[in-house]
């Protein structure tokens, strides 16, 4: 049996040995954990920031493009805007604030510049919602600005999802656009079936319903 000094021994040769290895790895293992937490509380204020930012570029939207809106309003939104794109720019709060302020520049008939930030949100990878609502507001603006056959094959190559309603709608005025009274009316009828676990859309409503009167 070994005696007390032997075995106090045979712990300093050991220590010798591993001693660097055990305080080096638990040197790194501390340094991943304060990692972690510090990156963690990063994102986490960097998302309270984003956050923070969009509920003031949705104040602001909302006075410009109200009755008494002004320059100044527009200003301030168009500044809070570009400081989402620019601090956050991978974050959802970014690709909002896009596709607030191509809902502003189609309010105020710059339609290039809504095509512009519509264009920016879909260049960052957005999430799935996002990128169908950006390309049915492009699509949507191509249309006004005449080219509805170059935004029926933007359609055409998109997956609606949930938002079928919107998007058979939206080929419809396209589609009418151009003149094809019937597929229009087919596609509205599409969009009212698909929106009927939603409610009723009264303007959808009155496109069908002329459109049914015509060929009657």
């Amino acid at each position: 049996m070994r005696t007390e000094e032997e075995q106090v021994e045979a712990l300093k040769r050991w220590w010798q040995e591993n001693g660097k290895t055990l305080l080096l790895t638990l040197a790194v293992a501390l340094a991943l954990v304060f990692g972690w937490r510090t990156w963690q509380d990063r994102q986490a204020a960097d998302a309270a920031n984003a956050s923070a930012l969009y509920q003031n570029l949705v104040q602001s939207v909302t006075l410009a493009l109200g009755a008494e809106g002004t320059d100044a309003q527009v200003a301030t939104a168009e500044h809070l805007a570009t400081s989402l794109k620019t601090e956050h720019e991978d974050s959802a709060y970014a690709a909002l604030g896009s596709l607030l302020m191509a809902r502003v520049a189609v309010e105020q008939g710059q339609l290039d510049e809504a095509l512009a930030e519509l264009e920016w949100v879909l260049s960052h990878e957005p999430g799935d919602a996002q990128r169908i609502v950006a390309t049915l507001r492009k699509a949507q603006v191509l249309g006004e600005q005449g080219q509805a056959a170059d935004a029926l094959k933007l359609l055409d190559a998109l997956d609606p999802g949930s938002f079928e309603a919107s998007y058979q709608e939206l080929r419809g005025d396209l589609l009418l656009g151009e003149g094809k009274a019937a597929e229009a009316r087919d596609a509205y009828r599409l969009a009212a079936e698909a929106a009927e676990a939603t409610g009723v859309r009264p303007l959808l409503t009155m496109k069908l319903e002329n459109l049914t009167a015509e060929e009657g």
